[in-house]
This record gives structure tokens, sequence and C-alpha cells, in this order.
């Protein structure tokens, strides 16, 4: 943490990027598996403010600029994986599970920084929740924190499952597909998939199979006649830039969608079927 500067990041610029790719929300880390925050948090001084030189609230910064942009903003929080935090789950290399405690983890670390992002940020378009909570009462209390203090604020279906151990069903808003899973048939329920825009979720330098506008448009389509949105993972560099390869493609769906976003924008499922490997696809509108 020490040494992360990202001295490059613009929120102004990744809005308007959002904007030009088609996009009507972005969601954006406030806290993965290990347990960094990158906003400003009074729990914990493991946080982009406090830990690093770069001093600043990102999270503020790009919600005054999707504000701006008109791009609604939600936040990705880890709720159940914490490598940092000694009752956080995830981590059997540091802290010993038998000695952990979840539930004071959850309700004096996890609700208090919900808090934070739900007052201190303005309106907040959806929370993603990710790795069920261990248990629906703990998922259920995470549930209504948030429809107390923002009740329109969309809810993951990663919070948890209503049913643990066995197929259930989701306590969120809507069903979350598995990483770069489109189903083969549509879902009567609202649902999405979280996909890549190359093979990983945060920056590999290496990692240069980045998919082509096409492709992308492809996917959205495949979805889209499904029923479900399409959520895009971009990874940025360590400078917090967004790499070149990426904003090509993006801006190449965007153009798509300012001739073909009729079909896209406020579309439900194909009336009929269609074979998952034909050359087309259908969506509809009422």
């Amino acid at each position: 943490a020490q040494k992360f500067n990202p001295v490059g990041f613009n929120a102004k610029e990744w809005a308007q990027l959002a904007r030009k790719a088609g996009m009507k929300w972005m969601v954006i880390t406030a806290k993965h598996h290990d347990g960094f925050c990158l906003f400003d948090t009074k729990f914990t001084d493991y946080n982009i403010v406090e830990a690093t030189p770069f001093k600043r609230d990102p999270m503020k910064e790009l919600a005054e600029a999707c504000r701006e942009e008109g791009i609604k903003l939600g936040f990705y929080y880890s709720q159940t994986l914490d490598w940092h935090h000694p009752d956080g789950m995830g981590n059997d290399w540091d802290y010993d599970p038998a000695k952990q405690d979840f539930t004071k983890y959850l309700r004096e670390y996890v609700e208090p920084q919900l808090r934070e992002l739900l007052t201190n940020y303005g309106p907040v378009a959806v929370i993603w929740f990710d790795i069920v909570t261990p248990t629906p009462e703990l998922a259920r209390e995470l549930k209504q924190l948030v429809r107390q203090l923002q009740p329109d604020t969309i809810i993951s279906g990663r919070i948890g499952l209503l049913t643990l151990g066995r197929p259930g069903v989701a306590m969120g808003d809507y069903w979350e597909m598995g990483d770069n899973e489109i189903p083969e048939q549509g879902i009567e329920s609202d649902w999405e998939t979280p996909a890549t825009v190359n093979d990983t979720w945060g920056y590999k330098s290496y990692d240069h199979n980045w998919k082509t506008a096409g492709n992308l448009v492809q996917k959205l389509v495949a979805i889209v006649s499904k029923g479900g949105n399409y959520l895009l993972n971009v990874g940025p560099t360590v400078e917090g830039i967004i790499p070149e390869s990426s904003i090509r493609s993006l801006k190449g769906v965007g153009q798509w969608l300012k001739v073909n976003g009729e079909s896209i924008y406020g579309a439900t499922a194909s009336p009929i079927d269609i074979s998952p490997v034909a050359p087309y696809q259908c969506t509809a509108k009422v």
C-alpha cells in the first residue's frame, strides 16, 4: 500500500469514457478480498487516503464526475472475504479460523463501512456484494441496512442465498451469473453477467488478449437477448490509467450503440427461442 500512488487517475476521464461507451452506470471496487479500502473510511487505516502517498478519495471524485456525466455509480464491496481483517474470512495463513468472530466483523466493521458508502457519496445505484454471506440471517441484516439508508439501491445476488448448501433463491434484487458466464437460454428473473474486457479482473501487464469492440457487442447482444444486464470489468494500471486497448474497444461499442441502442436499452429477452450458436439474436420491447 505504501507504494500505491495512482497519479494518473482522472475521475472525469473515466466518467466520460463510460458515457462514450454507452454505459448507464459504473460499479467501482470499494473493498476487495485483500481488505484494502479504496475510499476514506474511519474504521481502518488500511485505506487509500491514510496508507498511500495518493492521499485522495477516488470514490468521492468518481461520484462527482459520474453525476456530471449522467452516469449512475455503484460500489463493489467484498463483505465475506477479507484477508486483512483478523475476523474476516479467507485468510487461514495469518489467522486461526477457529478464533475468528465473523458476526462481530460484520456488525462492527462491514456494516459501519456500508453506512459510510451509502451516506457519504450521494445516490448509490447498486451495492455489488461478492461471495455469499455465511448465513441468511446475516445477509438479511446487510440487506435491511441498505434498504434503510438508500431504499432505491439495487442489491446484487451474491449477498447470499435463502437456502445454503443446496440450490436456493438469491436474496438480492437480481441473480448474478458466474464470471464471464452467459446462459444458453433466457432466465425468467432479472440477472447479470459480470465479464472482463480481457482475461483478468485486475491489471496484468502480460495480458493482451483484449476483446474487440465487435466481440463485446456480440456478448452484449447475447446477454440482452436473454434478458440480462452486462457488467463489463475494466482493469486500470497501477497508475490509475485505463489501458488504450480497453478505451478503443469501449468507444467502438459506444459507436455501435449510437446506431443500434434502441435494440438494447430497455429491451427484454427474445420472445422466441434462438440457438445460442446462431449468427443472429433477437430482443424485444413492449
